[in-house]
């Protein structure tokens, strides 16, 4: 199928092409600038057609019409010291003039080819990604624990409608896609089909309900988490099909319930939301040798929930007593040490 086409800005290599550019700019220019100032000094060995002296702007006129390889002949050496000069230094100027201009329209020639076969090899290694909708707060925040809970920045596309916001995440190493989320070109154009994983957090609630309906939609398989500001717009995120719903404003007014009653359990929550430092929220498969009493399992590492057929057990449900094979645990872990 072919992919509608979208502004896809891959991450930028090591150097920067428009560096580049005005690099080679200034050294065409300085190029021009030593001829000039070769032909001035000696111009006493150089004739004006109509037998003027030399000033320092024919000089420059002598250089620009010289390195382009224009060459009027209005300008020439006459004198054996200055033939010897235009031979030794102003013919490899020009000749290094002329390898700029041709390198640099080529490159730009190639570029767009380069730019293109880049695209065509990111779609085809792009596989189980994480595609991140809205690049805000929330996003950047999704973002900072993936990677500490070992997603590479390779394997996370990046959508916004903002342009500078897209842009800074490829500074971070990150693909990015400027356009809205919630048509189906834009999510296409990011490999939706074949993402494991889409984090909706647009600023609007109705953007987020939008683009969970959209992704759902063209990926019935892929886990799709959004965040809402309003409580009451949970169930239409999930009825669309989302399979976690975070209220962001409730959280935030539930930890500062939490911190005038008790500060100290805040600190606790504070420190697991900080992903890869203190304690950590793990969930993994249950071993062939845990199959049993959940009160066996060693106190290291305490079950605070047991996953079953997609149904989530707190650790005093009495159905979540006895292990079975195929649960998993939601374990706290500490990284301390």
């Amino acid at each position: 199928m072919r992919v509608p086409s979208a502004d896809i800005r891959l991450p930028r290599g090591r150097r920067d092409p428009l560096r580049s550019l005005v690099v080679r700019v200034l050294v065409a220019v300085g190029l021009i600038v030593l001829v000039a100032m070769i032909a001035y000094l000696d111009r006493d060995g150089y004739r004006d057609v109509d037998d003027s002296p030399v000033t320092l702007l024919d000089a420059f006129y002598y250089s620009t019409v010289s390195v382009t390889t224009t060459g009027y002949g209005d300008i020439t050496p006459v004198s054996d010291h200055a033939r010897l000069i235009s031979t030794l230094l102003v013919t490899p100027a020009r000749v290094l003039f002329l390898i700029i201009l041709v390198g640099t329209t080529l490159e730009v020639l190639a570029g767009r080819a380069r730019e293109a076969y880049r695209e065509r090899v990111w779609r085809r290694t792009l596989r189980d990604h994480t595609i991140i909708c809205g690049f805000g707060v929330k996003g950047a925040a999704a973002l900072e624990t993936l990677i500490a809970h070992g997603i590479a920045p390779a394997h996370v596309v990046v959508i916004d409608v903002r342009p500078q916001v897209v842009d800074a995440a490829r500074r971070q190493g990150l693909a990015g896609i400027v356009g809205d989320a919630t048509a189906a070109a834009t999510l296409e154009a990011a490999e939706v089909r074949t993402a494991a994983a889409v984090v909706v957090a647009p600023d609007g609630d109705a953007t987020a309900v939008l683009v969970t309906l959209t992704a759902r939609e063209l990926n019935r398989k892929a886990t799709i988490v959004a965040a809402v500001r309003d409580a009451e717009n949970v169930h239409l995120l999930e009825q669309g099909g989302a399979d976690s719903v975070v209220v962001s404003s409730g959280a935030a007014g539930w930890l500062l319930g939490q911190a005038v009653r008790s500060p100290r359990i805040v600190r606790v929550l504070e420190d697991l939301l900080n992903v890869g430092q203190g304690l950590d929220v793990v969930e993994r498969d249950v071993a062939p040798g845990e199959v049993g009493p959940l009160a066996a399992l060693p106190a290291s590492a305490p079950v605070i929930a047991v996953v079953r057929n997609d149904e989530v057990l707190r650790f005093d449900d009495p159905r979540a007593a006895e292990l079975q094979a195929g649960d998993r645990l939601v374990c706290l872990t500490s990284n301390a040490g």
